[in-house]
């Protein structure tokens, strides 16, 4: 196989629990940690779409720009609850994408492209995508990771041992040029299990990187010809997305009242939504209730389209979720609250007041 170029994530956000929580907690926060609530809408924005500013560099040529499209849509195919729109403005985008060559091909995970400053890529291609096929797959590699997906081969049910000298030297060559705590963060350290879905690998998935031979020790199939993944979704790749982010319901959320709670329950990966109508204009908070580990994130109603205005997570504290926004009367509010996990029989609540 060629010597490809590879996607390397910046940093990380790093989860601190609180000692002595238990493991099933934990884990059920560690699996979430970069999830979206479902049915959430992800604007995207290229660099130089508009005369923005950005350094030259970051501008993203139609070209270029056309592969990321045609690869949104590719993920939007599956039906599932994340939807893709692209916009013009930067000021409207979760997702920035840039086409710093001399930078190489990354994507922040998840909700952490939210940590990014405003004017920041949260995403960058680094080579051609419209040279060959593995442009394509690029392309879709990325957007995996902004949906909240992991480096398939960092999975601690590979089973894969490495060698470890080779992968440095492999990856510290060109194409890539990599120094060591990339290669370390991006291929031979293992992502928490709590992190995956399952107790298997796999080799087929987008998230997977091809490897030549010699890299692998174990398993010894791979050692004697390296791993090359398709360059597609997998099977388990649809299977893992449309269990995170199931196709959106017919139904039309609950109108919540204020000073009313409304009781709910749920497990693991689930989430309520709820449409809210101001009655007046002025400071309201919007908050859950109940032992139990949630993300609650508010958006507003605009031209059809929902704008989040705020979020909250209170996972692995001693705390339920807040958020404290201005409303207006007249307008459209949705609230969505995603469950990590509840340590006490009974239901969890949500309310605004």
């Amino acid at each position: 196989m060629p010597d490809y170029q590879y996607c390397a994530l910046p940093p990380q956000r790093e989860i601190v629990l609180p000692p002595g929580i238990s493991t099933q907690r934990a884990n059920a926060i560690l699996r979430g940690k970069t999830k979206w609530v479902n049915n959430t809408t992800l604007r995207y924005y290229f660099f130089g779409s508009t005369d923005d500013g950005c350094p030259p560099a970051w501008r993203v040529p139609d070209a270029q720009a056309a592969v990321v499209r045609a690869a949104f849509q590719t993920w939007t195919g599956l039906g599932i609850g994340l939807h893709f729109t692209e916009v013009h403005e930067r000021s409207e985008a979760e997702i920035r994408i840039g086409f710093d060559q001399s930078d190489g091909s990354w994507s922040y995970v998840g909700r952490d492209i939210l940590q990014a400053g405003a004017n920041d890529r949260t995403m960058n291609f680094g080579w051609d995508l419209t040279a060959n096929d593995y442009g394509t797959t690029t392309a879709l590699h990325e957007i995996g990771h902004t949906i909240g997906l992991p480096h398939e081969h960092q999975n601690p049910y590979a089973g894969i041992v490495w060698d470890e000298e080779k992968v440095y030297a492999y990856l510290g060559a060109p194409p890539n040029n990599w120094p060591r705590d990339v290669t370390f963060q991006n291929v031979l350290r293992k992502v928490s299990a709590a992190e995956v879905t399952g107790s298997g690998w796999d080799p087929d998935s987008i998230m997977e990187y091809g490897f030549p031979a010699g890299l692998v020790k174990e398993p010894v199939k791979f050692h004697d010809n390296g791993i090359d993944p398709p360059g597609t979704l997998s099977d388990t790749d649809k299977e893992y997305v449309r269990k995170w982010y199931p196709p959106s319901g017919s139904a039309k959320p609950t109108v919540l009242k204020p000073f009313a709670s409304s009781a709910v329950t749920l497990r693991p990966g689930e989430q309520v939504d709820y449409t809210l109508q101001p009655a007046e204009t002025r400071d309201y908070k919007v908050g859950t209730f109940g032992d139990s580990d949630m993300v609650l994130v508010l958006f507003e109603s605009i031209d059809g389209e929902l704008r989040q205005l705020a979020a909250d997570d209170d996972s692995g504290e001693d705390r339920n979720a807040l958020i404290e926004a201005k409303l207006f009367q007249g307008h459209e509010y949705v609230v969505r609250a995603r469950l990590y996990y509840a340590w006490n029989s009974g239901n969890t609540s949500v309310m605004y007041w």
